[in-house]
């Protein structure tokens, strides 16, 4: 302890001695620790906004779409088909679901008085607003009689609400889509945008009869896509396996052969994203630690000239009695104090910037106490790692060769 303590003082004492010099080489540190701190941010912050936009696209949602076939060694022209009657199908025998909703979709013109806006238009059923988790600010959702008589009402989107009727009450408003005049029930909750880049908010749902009667007219029972719901997360898996399974029977699909279907779940676009946000972070990283071996290679350098200047003051200090030990220890610890110094100066700019940036861009980040923790970890194992060859290099030194340094 006596050592370590003496080899501390003479630490801080040679540092002072050059602080310009040694404020340069703290400064390579801080840049190192800094970009780390804040990559780490940045990396935690965007995993965490892309998985809550996921989480609030849907409740366990399932997606089922129409995909070419392989046919004679060439893919088929045709798409596949999914029905209405496939999600019925689905609804009724997948036990591990709990809802279905078919929907189609396109952009069209929408008019009201001089307004004139485009927007993307929905055919669905009301099934597809619990599973989307659409809350209704005000109004309520047409009725499933509507579907049956395909009757000319809507609910639309904060967005559309705004172009087009400005702070006016848009219930109860007649709009016209095309030729046809749909009623206006209802104004969602705004749900901002989507994984995608969509605006969720800038968009009309119609009942999907009238949708494919009057906005664009498709096959008997033909839809876009199907929306599945399974009753809990632990459930996702099973579900997607009784769909594939239900899919494969009613479209005489037999095993081996690739199905005109695909199943995908929210659990793994949310495990796709989450993979590539973790190599992006890993190569951020990556380029935040250059910088950090690059303010070591200047602890290296700057400890180097130390011993060459100190070569005289070792020689003496070996004279009086200081082992090699003795010397290695005092240098090692300078090294460390000067990337510790930095390490700690790098963690508070690092925060700081953090915090700024997601005030400036309204993420969520804050600095992790794990990459806080690794940070300082990282700048002391630099100090000793760049600090050791410089150190022992002082300690093995010649006494008498040492003393006779000018």
């Amino acid at each position: 302890m006596h050592l370590f303590i003496s080899a501390t003082l003479l630490a801080f004492r040679a540092i002072a001695r050059n602080k310009t010099r040694a404020a340069l080489t703290v400064l390579g540190i801080l840049i190192g620790v800094a970009a780390v701190v804040t990559v780490t941010a940045l990396g935690m912050g965007a995993s965490s906004l892309v998985g809550g936009q996921i989480d609030s696209f849907g409740a366990n949602v399932i997606f089922i779409s129409p995909q070419p076939t392989q046919q004679s060694g060439a893919r088929s022209k045709a798409t596949g088909r999914l029905t209405e009657a496939d999600g019925r199908a689905i609804a009724r025998e997948a036990v591990s679901v709990a809802a279905v909703a078919p929907f189609l979709s396109s952009m069209g013109q929408v008019v009201y008085a001089d307004k004139n806006v485009a927007t993307s238009l929905y055919g669905t059923t009301l099934p597809y607003f619990p599973i989307r988790k659409f809350q209704l600010r005000r109004g309520g959702l047409w009725q499933e009689s509507d579907e049956l008589l395909k009757t000319k009402v809507c609910v639309i989107g904060p967005t559309v609400a705004q172009n087009l009727f400005g702070s006016g009450d848009a219930i109860g408003q007649t709009l016209r889509i095309g030729k046809f005049p749909f009623r206006v029930l209802g104004v969602l909750e705004a749900r901002g945008t989507s994984p995608f880049g969509e605006d969720q908010d800038d968009r009309i749902f119609l009942p999907i009869g009238s949708y494919r009667a009057r906005v664009a007219p498709t096959a008997p029972g033909r839809v876009d896509m199907l929306l599945a719901g399974a009753t809990s997360d632990n459930t996702s898996q099973r579900a997607q396996e009784q769909i594939a399974s239900i899919l494969r029977q009613r479209h005489h699909v037999e095993e081996g052969r690739e199905p005109d279907f695909v199943v995908n779940t929210q659990a793994e676009f949310r495990a796709t994203t989450a993979a590539i946000g973790a190599v992006l972070t890993a190569l951020l990283l990556g380029v935040a630690a250059v910088s950090l071996v690059v303010g070591g290679i200047g602890v290296m350098n700057i400890m180097l000239v130390s011993v060459a200047e100190r070569t005289r003051e070792i020689g003496i200090r070996m004279s009086i009695g200081a082992r090699e030990r003795d010397i290695l220890v005092q240098f090692l610890i300078e090294a460390v104090v000067l990337s510790l110094v930095g390490g700690v100066l790098g963690i508070g700019v690092g925060v700081g910037f953090t915090l700024g940036l997601g005030r400036a861009l309204g993420w969520p980040l804050s600095p992790s106490p794990a990459a806080l923790a690794i940070a300082t970890a990282t700048s002391a194992t630099i100090g000793v790692t760049f600090g050791f060859f410089p150190a022992r290099r002082a300690a093995k030194l010649d006494p008498i060769e040492a003393l006779r340094v000018e």
